[in-house]
C-alpha cells in the first residue's frame, strides 16, 4: 500500500485529504462547506448521498459522551448547580456539535479509509488486477 493506516490517521486528525494529505477537505472562507473533491489530487470527498450520515452519528456520540454526560455528572454530585447545568447542556447541545463539525467529517473519512485503505485512489494504483500488491 502506498498510503499506510498511520498516514490515514494522521491526515484524519488534522483535517487533510486522506488521499494526498492536502488541506483541502473544506472550502476556504467557510466553516461548514465540504469540497466535493480535492483540488490537489481530484479525490472525490463527497462519495455518495448520505455518506456523511456516519459523521453525524459520530458528532452526536462525542457530544453526548464528551460534553453532556460530564455536565450532568457535575450537577448530580453537586459540583455545579442545576440551573447552570441546564444552561450549559442547552448551550452545549448546539455549540459543541457546531465546533466539532469539521473534526467529525474528517474523522469519519479517517475511519472509513482506515478499514478500507484499498479504496483510496493512490492505493488502487499500487494494487494489481487481482487486488494484491504489485511486486
Amino acid at each position: 500500500m502506498k498510503i499506510t493506516r498511520g498516514q490515514i490517521i494522521a491526515r484524519g486528525l488534522t483535517n487533510r485529504c486522506p488521499n494526498c494529505g492536502g488541506q483541502t477537505l473544506f472550502k476556504s472562507g467557510t466553516f461548514f462547506q465540504t469540497n466535493k473533491e480535492c483540488p490537489q489530487c481530484g479525490f472525490k470527498i463527497e462519495r455518495d448521498e448520505g455518506f456523511f450520515l456516519g459523521s453525524m452519528s459520530l458528532n452526536f456520540g462525542v457530544t453526548l459522551v464528551g460534553f453532556l454526560t460530564p455536565v450532568m455528572l457535575l450537577a448530580y454530585y453537586g459540583v455545579i448547580g442545576t440551573t447552570l447545568a441546564i444552561v450549559l447542556a442547552g448551550a452545549g447541545s448546539f455549540g459543541f456539535p457546531a465546533l466539532f463539525y469539521r473534526s467529525s467529517r474528517s474523522w469519519w473519512l479517517m475511519n472509513y479509509y482506515f478499514f478500507l485503505p484499498q479504496h483510496l485512489p493512490a492505493n488502487r494504483a499500487a494494487l494489481g488486477p487481482r487486488g494484491d500488491e504489485n511486486t
